[in-house]
């Protein structure tokens, strides 16, 4: 490992948590370097920050505009960014291994931090592996990377409040909508009042949340809440043509060429599974999640998260968690710097007041968390969820079984779309808790790498870039 350049502090992941984390890192003398598999910094939310594309401002709102400040971090001297970079492996002596350029690379890190982010939960239904069915979160990437939009007659269906805001991204880019599909149950509404309290302390997200619903309610937009048996179908081309719900007793279908859906989105855990840390059930949210200390720390001792993919709470909060993290870091390293962190604790506990409101109230239905029948769950190799309840009853008591028998999570996206589902169902046959069931194995390396790409590794160690842009 001699001659491999070594970090005080290596994060993986450019979003809010990341860049506020870098920020923190250079200021406090750290020697970072900060690792992010897309062209440039901002992560999901704040995707192409850097270089808008859309010249009205008005389209994605001032509250994606509040990423440009956080660029700032990426400047600093003591700070490297490396945009395109794939982080395949992680080894227990605190070497880090990624792809960039086609040639991959190691480096050791006396810290590091994950931040990356989040995922949208895999929603399940008939039709959603149709031409035509995207999901949310893939649209924004479309508006927010190259000013285009879903074809149109378009249809939006779903829970969750990305589902008003890319309503009113699209509704001020001029698209048509033919409808707006809300699955959130009615007895969603019931148990979320218990957490209204929370609600209250967050009352500039409930106050930005009626402004949207007013937004789309001016627009005309048809908006059908509580509906239920949601299911796309095809036209003679094999393409999307229409999506049937029911509302009450009625069956409504509607003509489209684009379904956007979303049910909320989840921590991205490949990774930290990968490296083995612990992981425990959120009963609430209805995910795993890292276990993690009230600093950040993981169950590895120089390991940290932080961001959604510790947890589902936003932009903001991923922020000052990145901050937190990494003054804590700064601390532990003997860097001169004036934590704060008591302040950003505090913020911090303001800003997820709301989450166990929003978490009760856009529990998704279970016929996306459990789906019966010949739905597809594993997209990559055709698996329904028949077949995954079948062999519940035949003896399987684990997800990392049913990949042995079926192949589920051993396609090209590795589970992360499937993986969820699979637990969900295993423990709904069995009657067990999916904290019992458990998840799938993750094994380096978590993305696909090329004989070329590793017969580099020797190269790269004598000869690795201060900066690769």
């Amino acid at each position: 490992m001699t001659g491999l350049e070594q970090y005080d502090l290596v994060i993986i992941g450019a979003g809010p948590a990341g860049l506020a984390a870098a920020r923190e890192a250079g200021e406090a003398g750290l020697n970072t370097l900060i690792l992010d598999e897309q062209p440039r910094a901002g992560g999901q939310i704040y995707r192409n920050i850097g270089r808008p594309i859309l010249r009205d401002r008005s389209i994605l709102g001032n509250d994606y505009y509040v990423g440009e400040s956080l660029l700032a971090g990426l400047t600093h001297s003591l700070v490297t960014h490396i945009v395109n970079a794939t982080v395949w492996e992680v080894t227990a002596d605190n070497t880090l291994y990624y792809s960039a350029e086609g040639v991959s690379r190691q480096v050791r890190f006396k810290k590091l931090l994950l931040a990356t982010g989040a995922q949208e939960r895999p929603v399940p239904f008939d039709g959603w592996t149709l031409p035509g069915v995207m999901t949310c979160g893939a649209a924004q990437i479309l508006l927010k990377s190259s000013g285009l939009t879903p074809a149109e007659p378009l249809v939006i269906a779903g829970s969750g409040p990305l589902l008003l805001l890319i309503t009113c991204q699209l509704i001020r880019a001029g698209v048509r909508i033919e409808g707006i599909v809300d699955t959130t149950p009615a007895s969603n509404y019931g148990r979320a009042l218990k957490e209204i309290v929370g609600a209250i302390r967050g009352w500039r997200y409930l106050l930005k949340g009626m402004r949207m619903l007013n937004e789309v309610r001016r627009s005309g937009v048809k908006y059908y809440k509580c509906a239920t048996e949601l299911s796309a179908e095809p036209g003679s081309d094999g393409n999307l043509a229409t999506v049937s719900f029911r509302k009450g007793n009625i069956l409504h279908q509607l003509d489209c060429k684009t379904l956007l859906v979303h049910q909320g989105v989840i921590p991205n855990t490949q990774l930290s599974r990968a490296i083995g840390l612990k992981h425990q059930w959120d009963e609430v949210q209805q995910c795993w999640k890292p276990t993690l200390s009230e600093h950040g720390c993981s169950s590895h001792p120089n390991i940290f998260i932080a961001g959604d993919s510790a947890g589902i709470g936003g932009a903001v909060v991923a922020e000052i968690q990145g901050r937190i993290v990494a003054r804590g870091i700064a601390h532990q390293s003997g860097g001169k710097t004036d934590t704060g962190i008591d302040s950003l604790r505090k913020d911090l506990a303001g800003q997820l007041a709301i989450r166990p409101f929003l978490d009760h109230l856009y529990r998704p239905l279970d016929m996306f968390l459990k789906p019966q029948g010949q739905t597809i769950v594993c997209r990559c190799e055709e698996v329904s969820a028949a077949e995954i309840r079948g062999l519940a009853q035949h003896g399987c008591v684990g997800p990392n079984q049913t990949k042995a028998f079926c192949r589920s999570g051993m396609g090209p996206c590795q589970g992360r779309q499937c993986g969820s589902t699979v637990t969900a169902l295993l423990a709904d046959e069995l009657g067990r808790k999916p904290s019992e069931v458990g998840y799938y194995n993750i094994r380096f390396p978590i993305k696909p790498v090329t004989l070329g790409e590793l017969a580099s590794l020797g190269e790269s160690a004598r000869n690795i870039p201060s900066k690769l842009k």
